[in-house]
């Protein structure tokens, strides 16, 4: 899991819901794109994500974000998407009732993932373009094949990954509508040669998230636990001892897939994103620096 688009705000333990009443009434304020733009938000995506989607500026993403905001009277646009997604409103209006294509089948395992912190989860540098490429092409694997691929053969080598630690967010280069005050990523091997995955986020707001995953490097989702709203499963594979790509997936359909690569000083690592459903798919990077 990686860290990096616009997350959804969470209220505090025991603070009271909204009235249902009031939330079942914002639906018919809004616009059907102004409904299909907070969907997408609600699923993890970023402004710049769904601009790319949706085939928009981003200026215009943030004007029918900043309408809807003064139509509701709900003061945030995570917030906003949040209250729709509990009412589950998208599954009321039939064009809007399905995700985007991602080009999986009904009925194929889940895999979804972490949303860019800074837009779902979000967050990178430029990835070379041989490990691009195959990221693009292996985006949906986990969804098409059920046969898992072949585990690297000695526990050893895994552990031995320089990708093996604590890692933070430079959240310093992530754009300032879409930071989040704090993003970690760990990753642990077992003498089974698989690996556990835990992410903790701190929204700009202060609303917090984790997620975590174990599983081995055959491309099998696993379940994730935590109370991320926007994943529910994960693949991994290692294509090289400093590479890990992994798909993240929600309710069956993938998410996106995401490349980490260590440099060589392993001091720093890259988070290449890439959307799923996207016809021409574009990548987006964030970095992190080894803390542990």
């Amino acid at each position: 899991m990686s860290a990096m688009e616009c997350l959804p705000a969470a209220h505090p333990d025991g603070a009271p819901d909204r009235p249902p009443d009031r939330q079942s009434a914002l639906a018919g304020k809004l616009t059907e794109r102004e409904i299909e733009i907070l969907r997408l938000l609600a699923a993890g995506h970023t402004v710049k994500s769904i601009a790319a989607r949706l085939a928009r500026s981003e200026a215009s993403i943030n004007e029918r974000l900043r309408d809807a905001r003064r139509k509701t009277g709900v003061g945030s646009s995570r917030e906003l998407a949040r209250l729709l997604d509990e009412q589950k409103i998208w599954d009321k209006i039939p064009d809007l009732a399905s995700p985007p294509s991602s080009g999986a089948a009904p009925g194929q395992p889940a895999s979804r993932g972490l949303t860019r912190t800074g837009g779902t989860i979000a967050m990178l540098i430029a990835m070379p373009i041989i490990a691009a490429g195959s990221l693009i092409m292996a985006a949906d694997a986990p969804f098409r094949a059920a046969r898992p691929q072949a585990a690297p053969a000695a526990a050893a080598v895994s552990r031995a990954s320089p990708l093996v630690g604590r890692w933070a967010l430079d959240v310093a280069r992530v754009p300032a509508e879409e930071r989040p005050r704090s993003v970690t990523i760990s990753f642990s091997v077992a003498p089974d040669a698989r690996w556990t995955t835990q992410v903790e986020i701190v929204n700009a707001d202060g609303a917090a998230f984790h997620a975590a995953s174990t599983a081995a490097l055959d491309a099998a989702p696993v379940p994730i636990t935590g109370n991320m709203p926007f994943i529910d499963s994960g693949s991994l594979r290692q294509p090289a001892p400093g590479t890990l790509v992994m798909t993240l997936g929600k309710d069956g359909a993938p998410v996106s897939t995401r490349v980490y690569t260590v440099s060589r000083d392993r001091r720093s690592m890259t988070e290449t994103i890439i959307w799923a459903g996207s016809a021409m798919p574009k990548l987006e990077t964030n970095t992190f620096r080894r803390i542990g």
